[in-house]
């Protein structure tokens, strides 16, 4: 009977042994089936699960409107006073629901070209107010005349156009004209062919941006669905080539496996350049781990704390030798229009830039920009893009409208935040066939590496303890 017993003792520490060993065995092998498995549907190609979201995203993409309503326009053109703003908003359009279109798979270079159509379709019910609310905002036109013609006798024909269109320094504008774009009385009158439609976002609607030309990832999953090239109505050619300006994805998703000590680097249209993000925190988004990556301040530095932007201090005078920060010039992609973009409410710049300005108020949880990654995909499943869409508007002695000015304004128009959060259905989908494969994987895993060194450690306690016991 104690041969039986002994023999049981070794089975079973045997077993142990065994359980533990194939449990240690099953870890590496089962992190090798999820990592082929990931390297698999996250490639950009019919039948990937990567692939289907990458065409036409399922998740409902809002890009919401604050607009800087400003009150004492007559003191400003007069006086050259501070401007003071009343901020109002949200006003809310559903963007980003039309599918992909002239996709164009590459198999030699491993790519995918495609053109991304534009839409916005307001949404009443998330807004404040309707897309006819009027707002008293800069006159667009007219504060962009010196800048586009600085010849002093050119300003002088300016002029007496903008005087008799009985234009001036600021206008009342419905909310769809500011954005989507209006007739601009002064523009008319000009004697020789130009855009006489003028809007923020003007055009928009039934346009389309690219082509871009993204990797498929299918020869190298590193470099899944960052851009090769991007070509379009945003030609990016006027920059020097070291400025670098098309780096990383278009932030829907990046290459898969995340590390937080990665730099997230991301290309946007909008604003005519790549910028980057850096790992911020741990999130739970509907029971899905994901990282926190946020745009830090360094993004929008001076040229001295940040060299990436020396591309865009284009001038000695207003960015006093390149020192200030917090907003950058695009209007080499806005045809020469004094365009300045920042985060909104002028978070992170220098005091001197919103000095002039009243009724701001900046602050990091309403106006900072953040990506929600899903670190295993690299699919991004939340984020929130925050930007400010300003103007420069300097004093011109011969232009009536603007020579009342004393000093220089980078003059709010508007703020936007873009944001997009995977949905409650998509997120159970994702759980089932992502988190939760992978989590119950790593539970039998563990599982049985620990049932096995525990049964191990039991059954070789219990026949050392039996074999002293007959000993004695």
């Amino acid at each position: 009977m104690g041969c039986d017993r002994n023999c049981g003792l070794i089975a079973g520490a045997v077993i142990g042994a065994v359980l533990a060993v194939f449990g240690g065995i099953l870890m590496p092998v089962g992190d090798m089936l999820i990592e082929k498995t990931i390297k698999k549907e996250t490639v950009l190609e019919e039948g990937t699960i990567a692939f289907k979201n990458w065409v036409k995203t399922g998740t409902a993409v809002y890009r919401q409107f604050w607009i800087f309503d400003v009150q004492n326009p007559e003191e400003v053109a007069v006086n050259s006073s501070k401007i003071k703003v009343k901020q109002r908003g949200p006003y809310t359009y559903r963007v980003r629901y039309l599918a992909k279109e002239n996709i164009t798979q590459d198999s030699e270079t491993h790519t995918v070209s495609f053109l991304q159509p534009n839409g916005a379709i307001f949404e009443p019910s998330l807004s404040v107010g309707t897309e006819s609310d009027t707002f008293t905002v800069l006159n667009l036109a007219v504060a962009a005349a010196p800048h586009l013609y600085p010849n002093v006798f050119i300003q002088g024909v300016l002029n007496s156009l903008i005087k008799k269109s009985k234009s001036s320094m600021f206008q009342k504008r419905t909310l769809k004209e500011l954005l989507w774009g209006y007739k601009d009385p002064f523009l008319s009158l000009v004697p020789y062919p130009i855009t006489t439609t003028v809007g923020v976002f003007y055009p928009y609607n039934n346009t389309a941006d690219g082509v871009y030309k993204v990797f498929s990832g299918k020869d190298d999953i590193s470099k899944v669905a960052i851009i090769d090239t991007y070509k379009g109505k945003k030609n990016l050619s006027y920059w020097p080539s070291y400025c670098d300006m098309i780096n990383g994805t278009d932030a829907a998703s990046f290459p898969p496996f995340i590390e937080k000590t990665q730099v997230l680097q991301f290309f946007s249209s909008d604003i005519c350049r790549s910028i980057y993000a850096v790992f911020g925190a741990e999130i739970n988004l509907k029971g899905i781990p994901v990282y926190r990556f946020i745009l830090p301040s360094l993004a929008f530095a001076s040229p001295l704390q940040n060299p990436d932007n020396h591309c865009f201090c284009t001038e000695k005078i207003i960015s006093k030798n390149c020192t200030s920060y917090g907003v950058l010039d695009i209007g080499k992609c806005k045809d020469g229009k004094p365009v300045y973009i920042s985060l909104p409410h002028f978070l992170y710049a220098s005091p001197e830039t919103s000095q002039p300005i009243e009724g701001l108020s900046p602050n990091e949880e309403e106006h900072s920009t953040y990506l929600d990654v899903e670190p295993i995909t690299g699919f991004t499943l939340r984020f929130a893009k925050r930007l400010q869409i300003n103007i420069l508007v300097k004093p011109a002695r011969k232009i009536e409208a603007l020579k009342g000015l004393k000093q220089n304004y980078f003059v709010p128009i508007l703020w936007l935040n873009e944001t997009g959060t995977i949905g409650d259905e998509k997120a159970e989908m994702f759980r089932n066939q992502v988190t939760g494969k992978i989590n119950l994987l790593g539970l039998v895993e563990i599982t049985l590496l620990s049932v096995g060194v525990v049964m191990f450690i039991v059954f070789t306690i219990s026949y050392c303890a039996c074999r002293s016991k007959r000993v004695n």
